[in-house]
């Protein structure tokens, strides 16, 4: 009974959650969401396990100054139903980027993340912000280049 008392304690120690700050300046989307997926994965650790959450906290500043690569922000279409008849709206990449270009990210990550309660407390450990003003600073992120 102790030694599983004592693993139980050296895994809660073991699971300490870093913070990394990424300039999405100029980042290409694809190759941004790609890391960021895994940073939040955990997959940057040696204790991975893809059934574990061990991954970190990861904010995003300066989404709006994004970049796609080939005709994206014109081909790139994000698909939504209202629920009403023939309420489907289609609004491309460059029209959603200039309402909320957080979500651009926000839903290129998700896609990366499990689709299971996993996931969904993954990405909640995502920060996206618009431009470089955000309230993480008493938690000291580290710098990450991309």
């Amino acid at each position: 009974m102790r030694k599983i008392m004592d693993t139980v304690e050296m895994d809660k120690h073991m699971n300490n959650k870093d913070w990394y700050i990424i300039d999405a300046e100029k980042a290409v989307l694809g190759r941004l969401a790609s890391k960021v997926a895994s940073m939040l994965k955990g997959k940057h650790k040696p204790a991975y396990a893809p059934h574990e959450d061990h991954g970190d906290y990861v904010v995003v500043i300066n989404a709006k100054n994004l970049n796609v690569t080939g005709n994206k922000m014109e081909d790139k279409v994000y698909y939504k139903h209202t629920g009403y008849i023939g309420n489907m709206k289609k609004p491309n990449l460059a029209s959603v980027m200039e309402k909320n270009p957080s979500f651009v990210v926000m839903n290129a990550v998700k896609g990366m993340l499990p689709k299971n309660p996993l996931g969904r407390s993954m990405i909640k450990k995502l920060k996206v912000y618009n431009d470089e003003n955000h309230d993480h600073h008493a938690q000291k992120p580290k710098k990450l280049e991309i």
